[in-house]
């Protein structure tokens, strides 16, 4: 018998969903729900579904994601047909939210579930945005490091206000869910995105926990990946530098063959001395271009894939309460 009712057809509660993308977290899911449970009993003025998207896990975790929508009928579960992402998996999971607002969080527990009221409160106040800012975090010092200063750069490059030292966990009400349906991105980055629709957000601090089960599935290939994937979809600024830059070199390099063209008529008369120099100057010169090249290559490719329209994520299983039509007109949200 169900533990749980998704939600009362005599209350008038606001339904909030908690997005969780997953993938390959099976001995994370039983602590996850306790502690999503316990924080819910907290909140008894909200309704709550517990939406997981699992990238086509290859652990246990579906199965105890089908476990636990056994014995709570507030947990519904999206599983894909291969791994499409990070972002494609949180985006599709607001795509599938029901909510009045959605909190995303990740399984690893990192993120503590127990801010979802300072989330909640700042919501009914009006922000439409309400993000987790990571004031400190257990990782090494040259990877903090690195996140700050990517961050950094990342805002500076940005066309418009983006927060800096927060992730992905956060609140978008249901208006920035509706809006994130125009988007049409094979490489989305979500929390630019939303920064983007311009809603009013304000950032929550907190301190990120050391994670206490299985292992993150962001290597450094992957987190070079998102940056370059949150730089190409924030700003063209990148081309213009680019455009910059290479007007200055090519300056400089029509002075500098000026230079010793008349060195040679003027003074020694014969081949300049300085081979070395020239080689590194070349070698100089064929590496810029070829980051250059490289940089138009990731512009042009996200233009080739978003022009495919090939449909993604895939869903290829679903676990959803069963419910009466009274009971699904009673929990669609306003939209």
């Amino acid at each position: 018998m169900a533990r749980r009712s998704l939600r009362s057809l005599t209350t008038l509660k606001r339904l909030i969903t908690i997005s969780v993308p997953v993938l390959n977290e099976a001995d994370n899911i039983k602590p996850l729900m306790e502690r999503l449970h316990s924080v819910a009993d907290l909140h008894r003025r909200y309704d709550f579904e517990f939406l997981f998207t699992d990238n086509a896990s290859t652990d246990a975790t579906f199965e105890r994601l089908a476990s636990e929508a056994r014995l709570d009928n507030r947990v519904r579960v999206l599983r894909f047909t291969r791994n499409f992402g990070f972002q494609a998996s949180i985006l599709t999971n607001y795509l599938n939210a029901r909510g009045d607002a959605a909190i995303q969080i990740d399984a690893d527990l990192q993120d503590p579930p127990e801010l979802f009221g300072e989330f909640l409160a700042s919501w009914e106040q009006g922000y439409k945005v309400v993000y987790g800012i990571r004031r400190s975090r257990p990782e090494s010092v040259a990877l903090r490091l690195g996140r700050k200063l990517f961050y950094r750069i990342l805002a500076s490059l940005s066309e418009v206000e983006l927060p800096v030292d927060a992730g992905d966990f956060r609140l978008i009400d249901r208006a920035v869910i509706e809006d994130l349906r125009q988007v049409r991105d094979d490489a989305p980055y979500i929390r630019g995105t939303i920064a983007h629709l311009g809603y009013a957000q304000i950032g929550i601090p907190y301190d990120r926990a050391e994670r206490q089960r299985g292992s993150s599935k962001f290597r450094l290939l992957s987190l070079i990946r998102l940056a370059i994937d949150g730089v190409c979809s924030q700003s063209t600024r990148p081309l213009e530098l680019i455009t910059l830059l290479g007007a200055i070199l090519s300056f400089l390099s029509l002075f500098g063959a000026l230079f010793y063209f008349a060195f040679y008529l003027l003074v020694v008369r014969k081949p300049p001395q300085g081979f070395t120099t020239l080689v590194i100057l070349i070698l100089l010169s064929t590496s810029v271009q070829t980051a250059f090249i490289g940089a138009l290559g990731e512009y042009i490719g996200r233009i080739f894939r978003n022009t495919r329209h090939i449909p993604a994520p895939i869903i290829d299983r679903r676990i959803e309460p069963v419910r009466t039509r009274e009971t699904r007109d009673a929990i669609a949200p306003n939209v």
